[in-house]
This record gives structure tokens, C-alpha cells and sequence, in this order.
């Protein structure tokens, strides 16, 4: 296998990444939450950056791209063509079912609109793992900021559809907090009873809760299950469609303090 994956933390709860192709030496980063960790992280690892693939638009997924190119001029910034007017720098476009390269590793573009309207996620299918950005989290997604829930809810559906086994690289380090707002929903699933004491335990080490499964989150994440009797029932909407009782969800995670 000529592919490694490095996850690190940037700013407060956002993860960077390198994705590194042993083949050819290409390396890309996921996302530019802010240029040191990720130069420190290429400086450890003793690989050269040459693509930087973006997932949205905002700051902290953004910021540290200036810095970045600055330090290496040949660095193909690679982002999604919706917001290309709010992402400053994009040398390529990319919508859905584009294929991005990384050396001799082959990327697919998924379009996952709702937290942003433009956001896009990059599936390595051969490598089997996906980066999400902000739209899934590990027992979460994303808030639907720029459109409608049902579009969120579409988006979800997209990345619910991979593979059981694609791990799952997402951009914040939120899993506790997704945990305890979970157990409110379906408080009876004892997977997610199992994965929120595992997460704390986790946590409690200041250890990564990331990479999750797209498996993991079926059978746990409230999000991706608006379609299970269970959690319809737990939130009164027994007879409702799958993407209403996903904006109930969605709104009491809104709304939730704890």
C-alpha cells in the first residue's frame, strides 16, 4: 500500500490532514485550518506538500492556504467551483463526480450542500476513506447554514451510501459533545451507549476520536437513522418522512445545551 494518512489537531477542535502517496511522493492536506501544525506535521514526516483540496469555504478551513503556497509556489490549491467567488486562490474547480489526483491516488468529488452551499467531500475509494469536511461528523453533522435541511439531509444520504467499511475523516473534534446530544434521541441503542463511554474514555486521554466508520455511524449517529422506527418514535414522528424527522433532529440539536 503506497498510502498514509496523518490527522492532527489545528486551532482549537479543527483536524488537519496529509494524505501521502509513497509512490510518487505527492502529499496533499485536507483543508488549511491555520498553516503551522500542517507544516510541522510535513516537517515530521519529512514529505513535500503539492495539493491542498478544500471542502468549503469558511476561515477555518481556509485560512492557512496563503501561508502555505507561499512556502510551497507549486502547491495546486483544488477546491469545489460553487464557491470559488469565497475561496481566494483556487487553481482547480471540482464538482460532483470529478476526479482528483494525488500522485498515483485517485480521489472522487462528492457535492454536499447544506452547511454550505458548495461544500464537497473527496472519497479515496480505493483507499476506502472519505474526507467530510463539516457536513458529517463521528455521532453528528454539521448545522445546515446556507440551505435547507432536506438538502443536508440529501447530502447525508450521499456519504450513508459508501461502503460499511470507508473510514471517515471529519474536519472538528466534536464526538463527545455529539455523544451526550445522541443519547437524548436514543438513549436505548446500545452501540451508541458503548461508543459514547469509549469516546469519553477516549477524550479523557486527550486521544482522537477520528477516523469513524460510515458502519460506526449507521448503527449509532442520530443523523444518518431518520429513518429507523426507533428514532422515529423518540422524537414523535412515527409516520413521518425520513428528511422531517431529520430537521426535528437537527433542530433540538440547535437548540441543545448540554
Amino acid at each position: 500500500m503506497t498510502t498514509s494518512v496523518h490527522q492532527f489537531l489545528c486551532l482549537t477542535d479543527n483536524y488537519g490532514v496529509l494524505v501521502h502517496d509513497s509512490k510518487t511522493g505527492a502529499t496533499a492536506a485536507v483543508d488549511a485550518p491555520e498553516a503551522g501544525p500542517i507544516l510541522a506535521a510535513l516537517d515530521e514526516k519529512g514529505w513535500k506538500l503539492t495539493d491542498l483540496l478544500i471542502t468549503h469555504h469558511h476561515a477555518d478551513h481556509i485560512q492557512g492556504a496563503p501561508e502555505l503556497k507561499a512556502r510551497f509556489p507549486e502547491l495546486t490549491i483544488v477546491g469545489p467551483a460553487k464557491e470559488v467567488a469565497r475561496i481566494p486562490g483556487l487553481d482547480t474547480l471540482v464538482g460532483e463526480g470529478d476526479t482528483v489526483r494525488v500522485g498515483s491516488l485517485e480521489a472522487r468529488v462528492i457535492e454536499t450542500p447544506g452547511h454550505t452551499t458548495g461544500h464537497v467531500a473527496y472519497y479515496f475509494e480505493e483507499d476506502e476513506f472519505v474526507f467530510c469536511g463539516d457536513t458529517l461528523f463521528s455521532l453528528g453533522c454539521g448545522r445546515a447554514f446556507e440551505a435547507p435541511y432536506a438538502v443536508l439531509w440529501s447530502s447525508l444520504l450521499k456519504l450513508a451510501a459508501l461502503p460499511a467499511e470507508t473510514q471517515v475523516y471529519c474536519g472538528h473534534e466534536y464526538t463527545e459533545a455529539n455523544a451526550r446530544f445522541a443519547l437524548t434521541i436514543e438513549s436505548g441503542n446500545a452501540i451508541l451507549r458503548d461508543r459514547a463511554e469509549h469516546v469519553a474514555a477516549l477524550r479523557a486521554e486527550k486521544r482522537p476520536t477520528l477516523p469513524t466508520t460510515i458502519g460506526l455511524e449507521l448503527a449509532a449517529n442520530p443523523f444518518l437513522r431518520a429513518e429507523e422506527p426507533p428514532v422515529k418514535a423518540a422524537v414523535g414522528m412515527p409516520d413521518a418522512d425520513p428528511e422531517d424527522v431529520f430537521a426535528e433532529i437537527r433542530s433540538r440539536k440547535d437548540r441543545f445545551k448540554g
